[in-house]
């Protein structure tokens, strides 16, 4: 699996704040209020971080710890595509909450004061999702060992074998 990359986040971020800033324009010119997110939004990405979080440290005490501790490889996956995908809502979350924030700055009339509050910790908050995920993710990395190499290099006697023939 590769690791997450600048790029990626740039891109849903990117997306974030146009989807942000179309979405309150739409609803603005139907005469609607503008989207506020739900107060409990940020707080379940802070908590999303921790968990991410919560469940890496005990695969990197397990890989960095006492030699010939037992990792699960299919765990580790999964822990690292949860922080991949923690990582990628973060962005993305966070970009919509700019984008509302874009939207908001550009208006003629100052929004009020608890609306703006809301969208600002959750640009905040997807920002620390995606710091958090990502550490996550780095916590998951597994050193390669030496026999992952793939066979037929200089050491005679690895080439692969077909039996029975």
């Amino acid at each position: 699996m590769k690791r997450t990359g600048a790029g990626v986040l740039v891109v849903a971020a990117a997306l974030g704040v146009a989807a942000g800033f179309l979405v309150d324009q739409v609803l603005t010119s139907a005469g609607r209020p503008t989207f506020t997110p739900a107060v409990t939004l940020p707080i379940l990405l802070v908590l999303l971080g921790a968990v991410a979080i919560a469940l890496a440290v005990p695969i990197r005490r397990a890989t960095r710890g006492r030699p010939g501790a037992a990792v699960n490889p299919f765990r580790a996956l999964r822990i690292a595509m949860l922080a991949k995908a923690s990582s990628i809502v973060g962005a993305v979350i966070g970009g919509m909450a700019v984008g509302l924030l874009v939207f908001l700055g550009t208006r003629p009339v100052a929004p009020s004061l608890g609306s703006m509050g809301t969208v600002i910790a959750t640009a905040v908050c997807g920002a620390l999702l995606v710091a958090a995920a990502l550490v996550a993710e780095h916590l998951c990395t597994i050193r390669k060992d030496d026999d992952d190499e793939q066979p037929g290099g200089d050491e005679p006697g690895l080439e692969p074998r077909i039996h029975g023939h």
